[in-house]
């Protein structure tokens, strides 16, 4: 079976760990990737080599979001079922106990958002694309994606785009704080490791303890997040009763 993310540790960054997506060419979120993405989740956060994580898509592209032709061949309750897995998987990287940070490069949409979104920080090439395009695949965010958007650039903002799917720039990403940083396209992994090697001598039981105590600010979100899958499970159920419909859409409507 073909690994679509794997865990890589170098020489040359020592203490970081980096989480690395590769499902080319544009690192589509199937079952399988975020099976792979809680594991190494969980690895990266028992292993004592690694003080801080990168979560790295390549020099390409960060995600593209789901696999939505995956996706179209599901039953509403596959699609459930689909869904936990993805929530599943987001929840893990965002429950590491260590600092991390999302190395964007190319784009970072719809569930790869919510993906990037699930890291500490985000450091980003100055041609980045941000975007929650689930509307235009007739669908809704998932995976805390809801939560995660307003927590980072508000309520009113978040409802301009996942209403309208429309893509962000880096400017626009930087000056909404979708984005912690922005660097030249050819340097984002190693901006994202000056910023992981901040933490790397730092005490690992205190920094585990501090950021579990910043991320209860937001709990509990248990009820929510089944809440929000049970919108997407309508939704899917909905779009797929009426067929491909708008399906494949860009961001202008065309």
């Amino acid at each position: 079976m073909t690994e679509f993310v794997s865990v890589r540790v170098s020489a040359e960054h020592p203490g970081i760990g980096t989480v690395v997506l590769s499902r080319p060419p544009a690192n589509a979120l199937t079952r399988q990737a975020y099976r792979e993405i809680a594991a190494a989740a969980i690895e990266v956060g028992e292993r004592d080599d690694i003080a801080a994580v990168i979560l790295y898509g390549g020099h390409g592209i960060f995600s593209a979001g789901d696999d939505v032709p995956e996706l179209r061949t599901l039953t509403p309750e596959e699609a459930g079922t689909a869904a936990r897995v993805r929530d599943d998987a987001v929840a893990a990287v965002a429950a590491i106990p260590k600092p991390t940070v999302a190395a964007i490069t190319g784009y970072a949409l719809g569930a790869g958002l919510t993906l990037a979104l699930a890291a500490d920080w985000r450091v980003s090439g100055d041609n980045v694309r941000f975007g929650a395009t689930e509307i235009l695949a007739d669908l809704i965010p998932s995976g805390g994606g809801v939560d995660r958007l307003a927590r980072a650039i508000g309520v009113s903002q978040t409802k301009e785009l996942i209403y309208s799917g429309r893509f962000v720039d880096a400017k626009e990403a930087l000056a909404l704080r979708l984005t912690t940083e922005l660097v030249a396209p050819d340097a984002v992994y190693d901006a994202a490791a000056e910023w992981a090697r901040r933490f790397v001598d730092s005490p690992p039981v205190a920094l585990a303890a501090a950021k579990a105590a910043v991320d209860s600010i937001y709990e509990p979100a248990g009820e929510r997040f089944e809440d929000q899958r049970r919108r997407y499970v309508e939704v899917f159920a909905a779009s797929q009763a009426i067929g491909e419909g708008r399906v494949g859409r860009s961001p202008d409507g065309r």
